[in-house]
């Protein structure tokens, strides 16, 4: 049961990360970074999940393409 417990917390963990190297690798193509990225939503008040943010960077390149336009200061 031990395993159990220790399990669970580590999948919340790994699936963060997996979500945060989606993101950046998303971001990069878009001439962007991650880190710089995530301050410009918070900036902009855009309260978006990492997880809804990586499943938009897979399936909907040029939605992710256009929020990340949106909230780049030079875009």
């Amino acid at each position: 049961m031990l395993y159990a417990y220790q399990d669970r917390r580590r999948k919340k963990r790994d699936f963060r990360r997996l979500w945060i190297v989606r993101i950046a690798a998303a971001a990069k193509q878009n001439g962007t970074s991650y880190r710089r990225l995530m301050g410009d939503l918070k900036k902009q008040g855009i309260e978006i999940n990492r997880k809804v943010l990586s499943e938009l960077a897979i399936h909907d390149s040029e939605g992710f393409h256009k929020l990340v336009q949106q909230v780049s200061p030079a875009g």
